[in-house]
């Protein structure tokens, strides 16, 4: 699938994964996808599934989201996982790489928590819906909506005033 020069841009996806089932959606969806992951073998897993999509080798707090403004970022089971004043720098950066009205979805869980990840063993922290609102309001982003799903994910949407 080329990449459509007229479709709306989303992410970087910071930690894209293998892509599937997000970055699969939103490209037959027909949105130009830039993803970010750390790990070399799910960059590697994404560039097969999606050969035409641009993504990046690189910590999301380190990424310069290729030099690029998007229509939205997504952060599917990221927040969490790096430390809170990555996750700030993480907001601002998506922040600064949002266009006006752009939108910047992210799931971590509504209350202010810690807790071993059970899939990667490592420490989780939510900063809570209290916590993510200071931030994204001193970024100049504001929150228009939360959800939580059947599994329990908590969903926070916010977008760029």
């Amino acid at each position: 699938m080329e990449p459509n020069p007229g479709a709306p841009l989303l992410s970087p996806r910071p930690r894209c994964g293998h892509g599937v089932p997000v970055s699969q959606t939103l490209i037959e969806q027909g949105f130009t996808i830039y993803g970010v992951d750390a790990s070399r073998k799910l960059v590697a897993a994404f560039r097969h599934r999606f050969p035409d999509a641009s993504v990046e080798c690189s910590a999301v707090e380190d990424s310069e989201f290729f030099g690029r403004t998007f229509d939205g970022v997504i952060a599917w089971g990221l927040m969490f996982l790096i430390p809170p004043e990555i996750q700030s720098v993480v907001i601002r950066k998506v922040a600064s790489a949002l266009n006006l009205g752009g939108k910047f979805l992210f799931t971590s869980p509504k209350e202010s928590v810690k807790w071993r990840d059970a899939r990667t063993d490592r420490e989780s922290i939510s900063l809570g819906t209290e916590g993510y609102q200071r931030i994204l309001r001193a970024e100049g982003l504001v929150l228009i909506g939360e959800q939580c799903d059947e599994g329990d994910n908590y969903y926070y949407l916010s977008s760029k005033v």
